[in-house]
């Protein structure tokens, strides 16, 4: 199966992407989070982060969203001028500041405007697309309805996250209706949803086989950065390996940030988002204090040693 690095605004940009694939690797492809229009225009920092010259050695798939055809046009006529030729198109965001105005799985809801995305999709045939989406967005059929359009589609795989968006990452992914929408898909399919273990993708692999094009991780990713790498490998880091690259990584981070963020307090507030989803690994215990360090020399001296947990 492929393994793909799912983007998480905040977390996997430019830098993260970069050193986790030196430090750590085993992905396919990494995702960008999702470049969008703000007051008419594709903002900014956005476009920094797609940046060939950020992610040089990256693997990289922008992935872009948008609330109807006008608004992808835009996107595509500022993307594609930078030499990509993978796009991804984002109909699974299930926050309500996306849902709210179309975007998103907000698009679930209406095959009209997805139909007319997909023709630009038709138009562009020198563009590998790919869609990533869910069930739905208050309803875990409206995938029925959107489907048929994607199928007449000439995409290269969907990503599916089997939630509809209203539950976020709440409850449990829904595998019968994952099980349809396989079952149904003309195009390759890629799974995304609670991926936490190398346990969780050999029982993916197990139960799917060749059915199933590749998977998705990305709080798993965050939580473990060398989760892929030992499926890959067939093999699992000690603790000591493990903190060592997580350091390794964070050090380099920080080094990036002082490059880029003038004032130490904004530096250790950029640096503490690295360890966000990292509790499960290195135990609450340790994860409080480097959350509750209160500048960056006592932020500093909790880092080491860390006892990872098991």
């Amino acid at each position: 199966m492929k393994c793909f690095f799912a983007p998480l605004q905040g977390y996997t940009e430019d830098a993260y992407r970069r050193l986790h694939n030196d430090i750590f690797g085993g992905i396919d492809a990494y995702y960008s989070p999702f470049v969008r229009l703000e007051h008419g225009k594709v903002r900014s920092k956005d476009m920094r982060d797609i940046r060939p010259e950020f992610n040089e050695g990256v693997n990289l798939i922008p992935q872009i969203i948008a609330r109807d055809a006008e608004e992808m046009h835009t996107l595509l006529d500022v993307i594609l001028p930078l030499g990509y030729k993978s796009i991804d198109i984002n109909m699974g965001c299930p926050f309500p500041l996306q849902t709210k105005h179309g975007r998103g799985a907000g698009l679930l809801e209406c095959p009209e405007k997805v139909e007319q995305m997909m023709e630009i999709v038709k138009k562009n045939a020198d563009i590998s697309f790919s869609v990533k989406m869910r069930l739905g967005l208050n309803n875990e059929e409206d995938w029925k309805n959107i489907l048929p359009i994607l199928n007449d589609t000439p995409l290269h795989h969907i990503t599916i996250h089997p939630r509809i968006a209203s539950q976020q990452y709440k409850g449990t992914v829904n595998m019968d209706a994952f099980d349809a929408f396989l079952e149904a898909s003309k195009h390759p399919v890629v799974y995304n949803g609670d991926i936490q273990t190398t346990d969780d993708i050999a029982s993916l692999e197990k139960r799917y086989g060749d059915r199933l094009y590749g998977i998705m991780i990305g709080r798993g990713l965050l939580a473990r950065p060398s989760l892929v790498w030992e499926y890959v490998n067939n093999t699992k880091l000690s603790d000591n390996e493990l903190f060592e690259k997580i350091l390794l990584m964070h050090d380099k981070l920080h080094e990036h940030y002082t490059r880029i963020i003038p004032g130490e307090a904004q530096q250790l507030s950029k640096l503490r988002t690295f360890w966000d989803y990292l509790e499960p690994t290195i135990g609450r215990k340790h994860w409080k204090k480097i959350m509750k360090a209160g500048n960056m020399k006592n932020y500093l001296m909790t880092l080491s040693p860390v006892p990872l947990s098991h």
